[in-house]
């Protein structure tokens, strides 16, 4: 049986936007980049030999590391993992996990690309899901995705 068509507005969830308003760029980066390799295995057992996705990754956790932000390599790394996601030709899990590595690496840019990062991982974790369980896996992938935001901002 066919999933039904994800829609945003069936997983909002106002705590999190209201944590990604309040909270610094490179938490958010920490965010993002965990939520995107929870689906990162999508993209990967399908497409083995593609590392652009894993690479926007890599590159966003070298900013987080050294604070050093150059443009050119995020907007990089971020076009090379979308354009990963276009060319699996079809949507599913493993073209969401792709997106959800660009939009994460973007965060170094623009920190609300973190919920496109949380928003495409949601969405990969619904296409990697069969009827009718798939509302419950991005429910509970939602909220472990505030659960670990709530934990990178206050890591006590």
């Amino acid at each position: 049986m066919k999933n039904s068509r994800f829609t945003l507005t069936q997983y909002q969830d106002q705590r999190i936007a209201e944590l990604v308003r309040i909270t610094d760029k490179k938490t958010l980066a920490m965010w993002a980049i965990d939520c995107a390799k929870r689906v990162l295995p999508y993209f990967e057992q399908e497409y083995p030999e593609d590392c652009r996705p894993r690479k926007a990754l890599e590159t966003l956790q070298i900013w987080i590391n050294t604070g050093i932000f150059k443009m050119v390599v995020i907007r990089k790394a971020a076009l090379a993992s979308h354009a990963a996601a276009r060319e699996t030709g079809k949507d599913n899990a493993a073209r969401s996990a792709a997106r959800a590595a660009g939009q994460a690496v973007a965060t170094a840019h623009v920190l609300n690309h973190s919920m496109g990062a949380a928003i495409y991982s949601l969405q990969a974790v619904h296409r990697a899901t069969h009827s009718p369980e798939y509302a419950a896996a991005v429910t509970r992938e939602r909220e472990w995705q505030y659960q670990h935001l709530i934990k990178l901002i206050n890591p006590k």
